[in-house]
Formats: C-alpha cells, structure tokens, sequence
C-alpha cells in the first residue's frame, strides 16, 4: 500500500510539472491602420509623380535630369565641370525661392535671405540637402520635390502645407572649403 502511495505522489509530481503555455491575447489587431496608410501613400505619390510629369512634358526647353534620390532638376545656369562641388563639411552660401508646382510663389528669395549652410552638419529638408551636393559655386538650379523630399506630411509649419511638392529655384553663391577636408 504505501508502494501505491508513493507511486501515486511521484506521478502527481511528475504530471503536475509541464512547460506553461503563452497566453494568447483577448483582442487581436489587425494592420489595417498600416495598410490604409501605405496605400494612401503610394497614390499620393503616384499623384505628385503624373503632375511633375507633366510639368516636365510641358517644358521641353528645360532638360530635367532625374536624380537619384528621388527628384528631378535642370540648370538654369551650369559652371564648367573643372569646378568641385560641395563635400561633408564645406560652408555653401546660397539663395533659393519656393514655389508650388503650379509655380505660385511660397517663398522669396527677399523672404529667406542669403543662407548659409554647413553641408551634412545642419537641419536642412531631405530634397535640398541632396540638391546641393550636385552644385557648383555660381551655378542655378530649379529642382521639382516631391512632397517627401520637400517638407513631407507636416509641412513647414506656415506657408507651405501637408505633402505638398514644391519647385526651387536655388543659387550657389560659393562652397567654402571646411579645414578638415
């Protein structure tokens, strides 16, 4: 009997003892949320991609050049290519305007002022920090952002609004050489 008793106790022991199991959440959700917004996303920039489009099959005379960060330009004044553009660090003196793609004016060039920017350093918009490093001192260039290389889903705050695109029309004045490079 007490063989049984014992017996019994070690399977209890032995079958009370099991791995535990992960709860499973009372309500699971869904990325419906996250589907709704990247597909609201993808038609925006299929809208903002058909309007610069057409902005540029409308002007010939200009020879866009598709870049490869995502926007498009063309010189309105070019340098000759013996001339450097600008590196990590370098200061570039510039001036630019903003205006909406329909070419109403944002921003003056008056409103802005010259700029000063120290290249990679400083808070810039994705769309013009990489504008910049393709020109040369004494050159324009207009380039045509879209909404997600300009001032994106929240805009600047002030004139220019949400997913907006923009065309600038900027100036290199000169590239300072930083010390380091």
């Amino acid at each position: 009997m007490r063989n049984i008793i014992v017996i019994c106790a070690f399977l209890t022991i032995v079958l009370a003892c099991k791995s535990p199991e992960a709860r499973r959440p009372i309500s699971a959700k869904s990325g419906s949320f996250i589907d709704k917004s990247v597909a609201r996303n993808i038609k925006l920039n299929e809208s903002e991609y058909k309007r610069i489009e057409e902005i540029i099959k409308n002007n010939p005379q200009n020879n866009y050049i598709a870049s490869q960060n995502g926007f498009w330009y063309y010189y309105n004044t070019k340098i000759a290519d013996t001339t450097k553009t600008p590196s990590f660090g370098d200061i570039i003196n510039y001036t630019y305007n903003v205006k909406t793609l329909s070419g109403q004016l944002v921003y003056s060039k008056d409103e802005i002022k010259t700029q000063n920017y120290v290249m990679d350093k400083q808070e810039l918009f994705s769309g013009l920090r990489e504008g910049l490093k393709l020109m040369k001192a004494g050159e324009t260039v207009t380039f045509l952002f879209p909404s997600q290389k300009a001032y994106g889903y929240y805009g600047d705050e002030n004139k220019i609004g949400t997913n907006a695109p923009l065309m600038c029309e900027v100036t290199v004045n000169s590239i300072k050489t930083s010390e380091s490079n």
